[in-house]
């Protein structure tokens, strides 16, 4: 027997059994799942913690400041934008409202984590300015080395010299993640000052100098850095939710 009517196209009605099916012909099946499970467990831990309750009051001021910046302030300006998006006042509120429950849950799901993940991440997400200089032999690596320190310009020799693409930007590569640095170069970089040139250093066939421009250090104050470490910790113990639900797709 046919499932209910999922959907209905030029009248003719999609059964939930044949959406199955045209989801595992596109091979999104699995990502449809993993949706609806995601969104269950976040849905489930709302409804049986006593501690995510949000005032009425954000909500609607959200709604408020919402309706604000995009000029929707006339009631019917309004209600033509929710019937265009596909949803009523309701939906929008409970949408709204959820988005806040959300927040609060990732914060106390993953507050007391934060600051022992932030350690573990943290050789990954500090930064540090360099410029270089790439030549293939450590003779003329060792010379360019000596003109330097004798007042020759780096940014020229960068230019005239190195073998790298970053010569045309004076040699200078940009913000570089400690954790990603070859070991030999993110040790004599961690105590060297900005300003100061080290090497050369042998990497990749080549010999480089380099130049330290500016230490970037990563911090929990930094807003954007701890809200993408409260994203990382929560889709793992979401991950961590979902592995041990028992799931079975039921479809004739």
């Amino acid at each position: 027997m046919e499932s209910l009517s999922f959907l209905t196209v030029d009248n003719q009605p999609i059964s939930i059994d044949k959406a199955v099916k045209y989801l595992q012909a596109s091979g999104k099946l699995s990502q449809f799942i993993g949706d609806i499970l995601r969104q269950h467990v976040i849905e489930q831990e709302i409804q049986t913690r006593n501690d995510i309750e949000i005032s009425p009051a954000l909500t609607e001021q959200a709604i408020i400041d919402f309706r604000l910046k995009n000029q929707l302030t006339d009631p019917q300006t309004f209600q033509e934008w929710l019937k265009n998006n596909g949803t009523d006042y309701v939906t929008f509120h409970t949408s709204v409202a959820f988005s806040f429950k959300l927040e609060k849950l990732k914060a106390l799901v993953t507050q007391p984590k934060l600051p022992e993940y932030f350690v573990e991440r943290k050789i990954f997400l500090d930064r540090v300015i360099l410029s270089r200089i790439a030549v293939d032999n450590r003779e003329l690596s060792e010379e360019l080395q000596t003109q330097i320190e004798e007042g020759g310009s780096f940014e020229q020799l960068a230019k005239e010299y190195s073998l790298a693409e970053d010569r045309i930007v004076n040699g200078m590569m940009g913000p570089i993640s400690r954790g990603t640095m070859p070991d030999k170069l993110r040790a004599v970089i961690d105590v060297a000052t900005p300003g100061q040139l080290v090497g050369p250093i042998e990497l990749d066939g080549n010999y480089s100098l380099f130049r330290v421009e500016q230490f970037l250090p990563a911090s929990l104050e930094d807003t954007q850095l701890k809200q993408a470490l409260q994203n990382e910790l929560f889709e793992k113990w979401l991950a961590e939710k979902i592995q041990k639900l028992t799931v079975k797709l039921q479809v004739s």
